[in-house]
Parts: structure tokens; sequence; C-alpha cells
């Protein structure tokens, strides 16, 4: 009876604990999902990742940037976004990842500079929420930056150029057929003769001063070609020329372009070297000597053409005190008023670079003088068309006109 009462007893436990094992309920995953995300709800949820993030190259450019855009992350465009700012970071060769830029929230689109276009780069946009957790994105293919040749957003600058060489090729020709082509008095060279004539009755010297820049500088290059016109009418009238340089090149020119001019006037032995003379580099010191010899060998003309500075109106001022005729050219605007205000006759800007032209007559010369015209004309054309669309479209708001300004800017634009 007692085995009876045992037995019964460790089959009840025994089958009490198989139920219990059998009936038992585990929690499914969809369940332990939701735990989760309950828990992270509590926490705080991190914002959602930048996605489409794609990486080319720049195009029309030296192969020195690369174009990212992406669709920003789905948090930002809520009305209260959680995202703080976009990171941008650039991936290297050597795997080694760098800041680059920080963009505020609603960004798409970044553009990377300075690159090397023989490196290629990887790129990740990270957004980051408030509490400046970041979440990154997928990292792009290694993309490298291409150089481009040919830059077709700018078509029209190879239209001008066809229409301004075209121009200037059409006027050469017209030139050497005989043509006769005008080109506007310029009375600073017009009265070159009758400077010249001055000095010779005089009996007094010529004083040629052609700025304080060396040959490399345009202003003195059309100096030194004015010169071989002004020493070819000084050899014809057998009149003395004084040119102090501040330059060893200038110098050089300078005697080979008057001996030249002696040569073809049929006088090469009247040429010295002497009629050329090296002073000085600095500058005052260069400005110093030439006032000296103003004041001691009274000059009857001073020609003053090329690049000043500071000293022009000293020597200007010392010209004029002596009573000398002086004639002045120079494409620093702020030398010109100095030259208005104390020499005889002034070269105004490009006044300076058609001298030869207007001297010389040559076919050439004129033919790139009336060419460069036209496209001056182009240009005021341009300007004018432009300042008439952009006051009238915003004026009157008229379609056409916002048509015509929107085109300009599109073709003129810089980008």
């Amino acid at each position: 009876m007692r085995l009876l009462i045992h037995t019964t007893l460790f089959l009840s436990v025994f089958i009490f604990i198989g139920s219990s094992r059998i009936f038992s309920v585990e929690p499914s995953p969809q369940v332990q999902a939701d735990t989760l995300v309950n828990t992270a709800d509590t926490v705080g949820v991190s914002v959602a990742p930048v996605t489409s993030l794609l990486v080319d190259d720049y195009k029309y450019d030296n192969g020195e940037q690369l174009n990212l855009s992406w669709v920003p992350s789905i948090d930002d465009q809520l009305i209260d976004g959680k995202v703080s700012v976009y990171r941008v970071y650039r991936i290297t060769n050597d795997s080694t990842r760098e800041l680059i830029a920080e963009l505020p929230p609603g960004s798409n689109s970044f553009t990377d500079k300075n690159l090397n276009r023989h490196d290629t780069y990887r790129y990740i946009v990270a957004a980051v929420s408030a509490s400046d957790d970041e979440v990154l994105s997928t990292t792009t293919e290694p993309v490298q930056p291409q150089r481009e040749w040919i830059n077709f957003r700018r078509g029209y600058l190879f239209l001008l150029a066809l229409i301004i060489g075209g121009a200037v090729i059409y006027y050469i020709q017209s030139a050497r057929r005989g043509k006769k082509l005008f080109v506007r008095k310029i009375a600073g060279l017009e009265a070159v003769d009758e400077a010249i004539g001055r000095a010779t009755e005089m009996g007094r010297p010529i004083l040629y001063i052609p700025g304080i820049l060396d040959m490399d500088d345009v202003q003195t290059l059309a100096a030194i070609t004015i010169l071989g016109r002004v020493a070819h009418q000084i050899a014809d009238y057998d009149t003395k020329i004084r040119m102090p340089v501040s330059r060893s090149l200038v110098m050089t020119a300078a005697r080979e372009t008057i001996k030249t001019a002696y040569q073809t006037a049929g006088r090469p032995d009247q040429y010295s070297d002497d009629m050329v003379s090296y002073v000085t580099d600095e500058q005052f010191g260069y400005v110093a000597a030439v006032d000296g010899i103003m004041v001691r060998e009274k000059p009857a003309t001073v020609f003053l053409l090329g690049a000043f500075f500071a000293e022009s109106l000293i020597l200007a001022e010392t010209g004029n005190s002596i009573g000398a005729i002086q004639i002045a050219g120079t494409a620093r605007p702020a030398q010109l008023p100095f030259f208005i205000a104390a020499c005889d006759f002034t070269l105004i800007g490009e006044e300076l670079f058609a001298a030869s032209a207007y001297l010389s007559g040559e076919p050439k010369a004129l033919g790139s003088l009336k060419g460069q015209d036209v496209g001056k004309a182009i240009a005021m054309i341009v300007i004018l068309v432009g300042v008439i669309a952009v006051t009238i479209g915003n004026a009157w708001d008229v379609k056409f006109m916002n048509d015509v300004k929107d085109m300009l800017t599109t073709i003129f634009s810089t980008q």
C-alpha cells in the first residue's frame, strides 16, 4: 500500500513537470522586435540616413572637382526634423576619412574642390541628430576627377572669336588692297611732328621716358614701338634725343630701335649709344636723375609714354616748370589725372596701344585695330541690350525682356 502511494505521487509530479514544459509559450519573434522598439523609444531613436548618395565628375574643369548629390534623410523632410547638420566625409587612397564640410538641414548636394586628378576618392554623408548622433550613409564607389579640354558651355566665346578674327582678317586685306581705313584722330599723336619740329627750331634736345617697368610689360612695348616712329622723325630733322631708362633690357631694346630708325632715315653715322643711358632700377633714384636732366638740359619736348606710378606727377610737373611740350600716355587710370593736368597732350588708355598703328599706317596694325573695334562694338551692344532688358523686365515685368535677361545671364555666367 505504501509503495502504491509513493508510486502514485512520483507519477503525479512527473506528469505535472512534463505538462508545464509542453504547454509553456515562448514569445514570438514579432513580439521580441516590438519589445526592442519600445525599449529604443524610451532611449531615443537616431535619425534616418541619407539615401541615393551619388558622386560624379564636375564637368568642364581642370580635373579638380567632384559633385555629390543625395536624397535627404526622411527625418529632415518632416516639419520638426530631427536632423541638425549633414557631415560630408572624404576617403582618400590610403583609406583616411576626413571631414570636409558641414551643411545645414535641407542640403542635398555638395561640390568638393581642389582635388588631385590623379587620385581616386570615396565619400560618406552622415545625418547628425540634435544629440550629435551620426548615422552614416553607404560609401560611394571610388571616383577620379577628369580633365575636360573643351568647355562646351563657352560656345559663345568661340563664336565671338570667329567674328572678331574674321573682322581682323577682312580689314587687313582691305588695307593691303589700298582701301583707306578710318581711324579717329588722336590729338597727342597729331602733335608729334609739331613737338619734334619745335625742338629742332629751338636747338634743344628731346627727352623720351618709356616708363619704369621692364620689357615684359605691354605699356613698355608700346612705348618702344612709338619710339621707332619718333626716332625716325628725329633722324630726319637731325635733332638730339636723350633717353634715360631704369631697366637694362629696355636700354638694349631702345638702342636697337633708334639705331634702326637712323639707318632707315639714311643717317647711320649720326647714331650713338649715348642717346640711351641706364640710370638705376630704384624708382625714386631714377626720378631724381631724370628731373636733374630736365633742369640742366631743359629739353624742348618731353615724351612720357609707358607705365608710371607715384613718380608721374613729379616728372610731369618738372617738365611743365621748364616750359617743355609734354606728350604723355599710360594705361594706368590712377596716373592719367596727373598727366592731363600737367601735360599738353595725353594718350588715354588704349590710345597708347593704338599709337603704333596710327603713326605707321601698316596694314596689319590697322587691320588689328579695326578688328578690335568690332569686338568693342559687340560688347557695347550686349551691355546696352542687357541694361534695357533688366530695367524693363524688373520695372514692368515684361516677359520677353525677362527672357532676354535670363538668356544673357545664362550665356555670360561664370559657371
